[in-house]
């Protein structure tokens, strides 16, 4: 499965208008449970029950409402993470260029450069050229996991948006039934229902991302790791240069190093 900007954008308008339509039906209901108790020909018991059946599909819907808005705070996520993925394969692209240039066979067309000169710049040229493949494979890693991090975020996004829509089903079927002959009992039948499988979806949704986080996580680690590897001596870039030669001064006479004259 890939992921498209265009698509997840779909997702999230889904997402809203089902949040918007939810919130219109919950509005709807009260008075559709009203109408249903409005007629001399139901009894006061009957009524009292319409209306805890009533406020009690009310406070289901609110759960599971207020458990999206909860849910649907990052959703921005999954974008940033296509976009840094993008940028990450510019940091793949260079890097491996530096490589290539790099290269023993790049590095042997400069025969004609000798000396102690020549000689000490192949022997830092190893060490440049083994973080910088380094840090090209960590990148490499890092988009790959940005991928499946916005792949994840698309399947759980559109997954929250079936729920909305069939609890919002549940919804204009309930609200139908309170004007029906099967009355509101059916219709509170329906929602208790939809409440519980849609609540166990929204549960089975964020563990499955939550998984792939977890996932994600630990590869986090294994790059941390390899910062630190003997390719980044200290968790640092490799010195291109010898320490010793840090005090070029000709002027100060305890110089480590100077040029003549």
């Amino acid at each position: 499965m890939s992921f498209s900007v265009a698509e997840f954008q779909a997702v999230v308008d889904k997402i809203n208008t089902g949040m918007e339509d939810l919130s219109a039906k919950m509005v709807e209901m009260p008075a559709a449970a009203n109408r249903a108790i409005d007629h001399w020909y139901v009894p006061g018991f009957v009524a009292d029950g319409v209306i805890w059946l009533c406020e009690k599909m009310l406070d289901l819907a609110r759960q599971i409402l207020d458990k999206i808005a909860e849910l649907v705070r990052g959703i921005a996520a999954p974008v940033y993470f296509w976009n840094f993925r993008g940028d990450l394969e510019d940091v793949v692209r260079q890097a491996d260029g530096v490589v290539a240039d790099l290269s023993d066979a790049e590095l042997a067309g400069s025969e004609a450069w000798a000396g102690r000169g020549a000689e000490a710049y192949r022997r830092q040229v190893p060490a440049q050229r083994d973080a910088t493949a380094e840090l090209s494979s960590m990148a490499e890693k890092l988009r790959g996991g940005l991928l499946e991090l916005a792949i994840a975020g698309l399947v759980f996004y559109a997954g929250i948006g079936l729920v909305l829509v069939k609890f919002i089903a549940a919804m204009v079927a309930a609200i139908a039934a309170f004007g029906s002959a099967v009355f509101s009992w059916a219709g509170a039948a329906i929602v208790l229902e939809e409440a519980g499988v849609n609540t166990a979806a929204l549960a089975g949704l964020a563990a499955a991302v939550g998984a792939v986080v977890a996932t994600q996580a630990r590869q986090m680690n294994e790059l941390e790791s390899a910062a630190s590897s003997d390719v980044f001596p200290g968790g640092a870039w490799p010195s291109a240069h010898r320490s010793q030669w840090k005090d070029s001064s000709v002027k100060d006479g305890d110089d480590d190093w100077s040029l003549d004259g």
